[in-house]
């Protein structure tokens, strides 16, 4: 008679659970077929579940009818086994943790038969992404997205577990709201009944975490699906998660020191490393001088020194006119010392121009430290001064056979190319540890940042991050006069090149509020109409407060050492935002684009 798996024989262990302790006992295994043997008269197979594997062996002196049906098996079958757990005797596979045991199947059941997989379901295969992310119920059975999956959950757990003992409450947010401009690129929804209307997805609960804050609640988290509507790459998705919150009567240090608790907690629990606390600290405008961005990877060093100023000092008479004319016209000029005792090859520096100007350079000029201090391999050597040279060379620190590579002309173009030509020059010297190696490690917090960016295009001051960032109160006086000279309490946590997160003290006070807008040139009126709701609450004693969101998928990225941020996303869209296995976006029918008062309107052939 069969047996009735589920109904009334249960599952008694997982496929990763037996071990010698269990020999002699009666199991009852759920999960798939990973592999299928014939041995002997015998049909041995591999179950697995997300725990494991489990070798299951089905003989006809035992169970005929089992073993009968067993012939019946193919790979990926859904199946149930009742059966007695023996040894394997010199048959130990070291590789499994159940392989010193294997279970005699008294009783077999199958609950579902598979068709032929489009790929082998295993752990390391040869197969297009695309065809993965088509099939991507199967593509999760694999073992590496399965624990990177768990290994998420887990995270999930420690952050509420911790949160909570710091006496957080998890409160829940909208994710449909008013549309407000500036910022990213918001995914927009019709409302049906207000005809013209539309609720925008929540890019953050920025705006609603501070009312609760006003509310009295003084310690609020939620682990958030926020949406951007962005052109997407390696660590982008159009939806992604967070860990977010704020905090009442709290400095920057606070916020700190919370955050810096979660994130040792997380890497103690999940790699069994222990993060020293507090982490390092360093000025927004060190990082840009020094790197040339807000995320420095501090795993290696090939500082950049900013020349600008020695420049300067010796004016058109140094030799190097075209770098003095960038000065003049105000832009800065930057060097990098490539260390002689790690050269690279005459055609590898070759190239080292090749990717400045993928990265939108001019050119890249370069110099070869000789023996006596002399410059070879440059241009810069037939026209620069000795005094200059020799300035130079001192003040990169260059050394007989060290490399010197320039970039000058506009600040925010030199500083994006030098600091990816320092990431390529790390990567091609075998500079940057790799995962799981000893000391790979390195938090900091960039801080002190402006609150301004200017447009060139518009010719106007825009917020650098939000326009609810709080001042440097010595810097309140410059806000309508010298708006670039205005710093900031926002801050962002950097690990080995990511930022993993960010946030800031925000504005509490309704006049310097009222400041800010005027430098960005809004008015009270469009103030109104863009912020009423958080103007009004800020006039009911609103307390000091302050917070942070972290990127939980590039956490769980960085924790897991996976190759795409999308192996720990369960169902993530490509580079063009598209669903693979279920086809979204996809189209709509009239009907349900007259209810909600929209019409699509053709792209214009090209």
């Amino acid at each position: 008679m069969a047996v009735p798996f589920i109904t009334e024989v249960k599952r008694t262990h997982t496929c990763g659970q037996l071990t010698k302790a269990q020999i002699g006992e009666e199991v009852v295994l759920f999960g798939w077929v990973q592999n299928r043997r014939d041995h002997g008269g015998a049909v041995f197979i591999d179950l697995r579940d997300r725990e494991g594997l489990t070798q299951v062996v089905f003989e006809p002196d035992i169970a005929k009818e089992a073993h009968d049906l067993a012939g019946q098996l193919r790979l990926e079958y859904c199946i149930g086994i009742k059966g007695k757990v023996v040894s394997r005797g010199s048959q130990v596979n070291p590789k499994l943790k159940t392989g010193e045991i294997e279970i005699k199947a008294s009783d077999l059941t199958i609950f579902n038969r598979s068709e032929p997989t489009p790929f082998l379901v295993e752990d390391n295969i040869d197969t297009a992404e695309e065809k993965r992310l088509a099939y991507r119920f199967l593509d999760l059975r694999r073992r590496p997205l399965q624990q990177s999956l768990m290994t998420r959950s887990k995270m999930n757990a420690l952050t509420r577990s911790y949160l909570n003992e710091h006496r957080f409450l998890e409160l829940e947010t909208p994710f449909m709201g008013k549309y407000t401009p500036g910022g990213a690129r918001n995914f927009l929804v019709p409302s049906r009944l207000n005809p013209g209307k539309f609720y925008a997805l929540a890019e953050s609960p920025q705006l609603y975490k501070q009312l609760f804050m006003v509310a009295g609640f003084d310690r609020y988290f939620q682990i958030v699906k926020c949406f951007r509507d962005e052109d997407l790459r390696l660590d982008r998705q159009p939806e992604f998660t967070q860990i977010d919150l704020e905090m009442s009567f709290v400095t920057q240090d606070d916020v700190f020191s919370v955050v810096e608790g979660l994130i040792k907690k997380l890497w103690g629990e999940v790699l069994g490393v222990d993060v020293p606390t507090p982490f390092m600290r360093m000025d927004f405008d060190e990082s840009m001088a020094k790197y040339g961005n807000d995320k420095p990877d501090l795993r290696f060093g090939l500082e950049h020194v900013v020349l600008t100023d020695l420049i300067r000092q010796h004016g058109a008479a140094g030799g190097v006119p075209m770098i003095w004319e960038a000065v003049e016209q105000g832009g800065i000029v930057k060097a990098m010392v490539i260390p002689g005792d790690k050269p690279l090859s005459r055609a590898e520096s070759d190239k080292l121009e090749e990717f400045a100007k993928q990265n939108g350079a001019k050119g890249l000029a370069r110099a070869k430290v000789g023996e006596g201090g002399e410059w070879t391999q440059s241009p810069l050597s037939k026209t620069i001064t000795p005094a200059l040279r020799q300035a130079i060379t001192q003040a990169c620190g260059a050394k007989t056979g060290d490399l010197i590579v320039f970039q000058f002309g506009r600040e925010s173009l030199v500083h994006t190319v030098m600091a990816n030509l320092r990431v390529h020059v790390a990567k091609k010297l075998g500079l940057i540890p790799e995962y799981g190696s000893g000391g790979v490690w390195k938090f900091l917090w960039v801080v002190n940042p402006p609150l301004f960016e200017y447009d060139e295009e518009t010719k106007t001051w825009a917020a650098a991050h939000h326009a609810f960032t709080r001042p440097h109160d010595e810097d309140v006086q410059y806000l309508q006069t010298d708006p670039g000279r205005v710093k900031c309490y926002r801050y962002d946590v950097v690990l080995n090149g990511f930022e993993i997160g960010g946030g800031s003290i925000r504005l509490h006070d309704p006049k310097v509020q009222a400041e800010v807008f005027k430098a960005l040139g809004i008015g009270e009126e469009e103030a109104r109409a863009k912020f009423g709701f958080l103007l009004d609450a800020l006039k009911f004693g609103a307390p000091p407060h302050g917070g942070l969101a972290l990127g939980m998928d590039r956490l769980a990225f960085l924790l897991t050492g996976v190759e795409s941020l999308r192996d720990v996303i369960p169902f993530p869209k490509t580079k063009t935002g598209t669903d693979l296995m279920t086809g979204a976006p996809g189209d709509v029918d009239e009907r349900q684009l007259r209810d909600v008062h929209v019409r699509s309107t053709p792209l214009p052939q090209k």
